[in-house]
């Protein structure tokens, strides 16, 4: 009686590995959703950069006001009859 308990228990465990441990198993399933939901605040990070580039380019093709603000920022253009002023820290 109790070899028979024993295999019972043994082919038990064994028909259980495949599914814990397995392909398709569900430690498997459970390191997928976790690599989907990494993958998916990714995506959606990157969706968010697409939409603030194609607004910065449809205010570059709309008119010159986008532009003129990006020269004046990353080549320190300036146009006619300004005056640039640069206002130094404090020195300690």
């Amino acid at each position: 009686m109790r070899l028979i308990v024993v295999t019972l228990l043994v082919l038990l465990l064994l028909i259980q590995y495949p599914l814990w441990f397995g392909q398709g198993g569900w430690l498997a399933v459970w390191d997928l959703r976790n690599k989907v939901a990494q993958q998916a605040s990714v995506t959606e990070g990157l969706r968010a950069r697409n939409q603030a580039m194609q607004a910065e380019v449809e205010d570059l093709r709309s008119g010159t006001e986008a532009s003129e603000e990006q020269a004046r920022r990353e080549l320190g253009l300036m146009q006619e009859h300004e005056w640039f002023i640069q206002i130094l820290p404090a020195q300690p």
